[in-house]
């Protein structure tokens, strides 16, 4: 697969962008995460809501397990969130921990609740996240640009792309998950205990790419917003997925009005397959990669498969001038980058649109 890394297409060209500074400080970046359910107060687990600061979701699991005297194999979070950030979420420990928790201290690391339930938390198990994120270095001359933009993605939505964080480093994460699935063993020299969930990670990559790669195909041939036959459509209320085969305009209708949404794929064995054109244009984009859907069954239980919404709508945005630049607060769905909405506010005029 070719790794180069080309300018992802906006949803708001031919505007022009507003620019600015994205997390100049931990503090200009600030999510929470919205919980699936609460816990019951009973059970074998505990649930640990805790406030990091420059910290990844992993280093804080590794942190607090190692201080619990527990296996980090027994710790769990909903949601991996960035180093980069002010960041309160729920991660999971067994129930034993409780009272060692009460004398834990980092100076990254605050706790603020814990509570029992009967159920690990597994990834996925969050409804969302709500994010505050400041925009510094904006002229006070571009309010009203930035509120433009701010009408139009109400109005339309945005690219559901994966984040440049998710492919690593110059796209180190996506090689290295390229070679796994070509059947080679990059992480060798990584310590046993780490190289699951760096597996995960780089598999992950590659899925990804690809999902950016056919959002990418749609929204060129100007169809993100066009329900073909053969799409295969998400309920948005429940998640539930099917294949378009008839009644085109009333799929068409649902979907103008925010009940389902159209779907890209993550790569695997058990993930739903697009018929007709839509088919042949994931397949396109699997082949151009060097890839086959039968290389993802190697890591079948990493890799099984999925489908994605190519289009986010989001129902508020808020945007308000303070001393340090532009607020922006908004939710988002769970597995959604708020870093994909904010690059359509921050891109130039001078940047290529390819």
């Amino acid at each position: 697969m070719n790794i180069s890394r080309r300018t992802l297409p906006y949803l708001t060209h031919p505007l022009r962008g507003i620019g600015g500074l994205l997390k100049s400080t931990p503090e200009d970046f600030r999510v929470e995460e919205i919980p699936a359910y609460e816990p019951c107060g009973e059970g074998e687990f505990l649930f640990v809501k805790i406030e990091k600061r420059n910290l990844n979701t992993n280093d804080a699991l590794r942190k607090l397990s190692k201080y619990c005297g527990v296996n980090q194999k027994e710790a769990s979070a909903a949601g991996l969130k960035d180093r980069n950030a002010i960041t309160i979420q729920t991660i999971c420990l067994p129930a034993s921990t409780q009272e060692k928790l009460e004398t834990f201290e980092d100076p990254n690391i605050t706790i603020l609740s814990s509570a029992l339930h009967r159920n690990k938390l597994k990834t996925g198990h969050l409804a969302g996240n709500r994010f505050e994120i400041v925009l510094r270095d904006i002229d006070k001359s571009l309010d009203s640009r930035a509120h433009e933009l701010r009408d139009l993605i109400l109005e339309k939505g945005f690219p559901n792309y994966y984040g440049q964080q998710r492919f690593g480093h110059e796209g180190s994460t996506l090689s290295q998950g390229i070679e796994l699935l070509q059947g080679k063993n990059p992480l060798t020299k990584v310590p046993f205990s780490e190289r699951r969930y760096l597996q995960r990670l780089c598999l992950s990559s590659v899925q990804s790419e690809l999902f950016n790669r056919c959002l990418t195909r749609r929204l060129k041939a100007g169809k993100l917003y066009e329900v073909q036959r053969g799409d295969v459509m998400q309920v948005v209320k429940s998640g539930g997925v099917f294949v378009v085969e008839e009644d085109l305009a009333e799929e068409q209708e649902r979907f103008d009005r925010g009940a389902t949404a159209i779907t890209g794929p993550m790569f695997g064995p058990k993930m739903k397959t697009p018929i007709d054109q839509p088919f042949w244009e994931e397949e396109t984009v699997l082949g151009e990669s060097g890839l086959e859907m039968n290389d993802f069954r190697r890591f079948k239980k990493l890799t099984s498969g999925t489908r994605r919404p190519y289009l986010i709508r989001v129902p508020e945005l808020e945007i308000v001038r303070e001393e340090e630049g532009l607020k922006f607060s908004f939710e988002l769905p769970k597995g959604t980058y708020a870093t994909s909405l904010m690059r359509e506010f921050q891109r130039e005029t001078s940047e290529p649109d390819e």
